[in-house]
């Protein structure tokens, strides 16, 4: 396979992302590749994490307590299991794998993130990713929503040993029915095993999240699982899957109208707001998640906010 470290200067690659892993308890691991050292950003995701594969024992689950968000939405999608979303706009609904969860923060939402409660009678397994994406400059302080796509909503791209379904924006010629606030993509790849597949330039920011198998990436290299490969601007690419197929995220947009700030579980492209929804938080000024008494306390955060790219 690739060294990670290896890119090269003429081939389409810019950056590889290789996760840092955490163990969020009872080995239940997270890789988060954005943002990195590497990479702060790609096109508005500001944010992307890879959760599972993790099976848990009957009685055991995930229990992401309430917690508050500004200036971006959260992009929750699933391969296996199922979460089970609340929120402060008193929004209850359970996402299974192929459905989308789009929650703009805007100006101020809490939520959680649960395995319900008949899940936990028996062993469940989990996995999937979820991401963030910025909102453009004008629509930061807009109001909080929530909107709940289902697998079948979404369009799905198929060619010889190819499939790609259009989890938000356009590809290929597709739009998903997910509305979002900027001009992005986000596509759910899975390639049988010697399939090829073209990766135009439409977009100026893209990049690859190998999620399953190993990625071919012709001159570049072959990619394993595992890993974020950020794509250089204007390069028309082809990737294959290697002998056992593979799965990739495809994600990107337009470069941002400016940069952010990030703090936590917050994003701006002010710092002095950045402040303001700690103190809130902090203070309890947030609207409560209805029939959940827990909250996840603001942490001891150093320094100022954190400035991308």
């Amino acid at each position: 396979m690739t060294d990670a470290s290896e890119v090269l200067p003429d081939g389409a690659l810019e950056v590889v992302v290789v996760p840092r892993t955490t163990d969020l308890g009872d080995h239940f691991e997270v890789r988060r590749a954005l943002p990195s050292r590497q990479k702060r950003m790609v096109g508005p995701f500001v944010f992307l994490d890879e959760m599972g594969p993790h099976v848990f024992a009957a009685g055991k689950g995930l229990d992401v307590r309430p917690h508050p968000h500004i200036g971006l939405a959260t992009v929750t999608y699933l391969f296996t299991g199922e979460i089970l979303h609340r929120d402060s706009l008193g929004s209850v609904q359970a996402i299974q794998p192929g459905d989308v969860n789009w929650m703009t923060a805007g100006r101020g939402i809490v939520h959680s993130q649960r395995t319900a409660p008949e899940t936990r009678q028996h062993e469940s397994s989990l996995s999937g990713l979820q991401c963030w994406v910025a909102l453009p400059r004008a629509k930061e302080e807009c109001a909080p929503d929530f909107r709940h796509t289902g697998a079948a909503e979404l369009p799905v791209e198929e060619a010889e040993g190819v499939s790609a379904r259009i989890i938000a924006g356009s590809f290929f010629g597709r739009r998903s029915p997910v509305a979002t606030l900027s001009d992005l993509f986000y596509v759910d790849v899975q390639l049988q095993p010697r399939a090829r597949m073209d990766i135009p330039a439409d977009y100026t920011e893209r990049a690859i999240y190998v999620v399953e198998g190993a990625l071919d990436l012709g001159r570049d290299g072959l990619f394993d699982a595992g890993q974020l490969l950020v794509l250089k601007p204007g390069k028309h690419v082809t990737i294959a899957a290697g002998a056992a197929g593979v799965r990739a995220m495809l994600l990107g947009g337009e470069p941002m109208d400016g940069a952010r700030y990030l703090t936590w579980n917050f994003v701006s492209s002010s710092a002095e707001r950045i402040e303001q929804a700690k103190d809130d938080w902090r203070e309890q000024r947030f609207a409560k998640v209805p029939d959940e008494t827990e909250f996840i306390p603001l942490p001891d955060l150093p320094g100022k906010p954190v400035h991308y790219p």
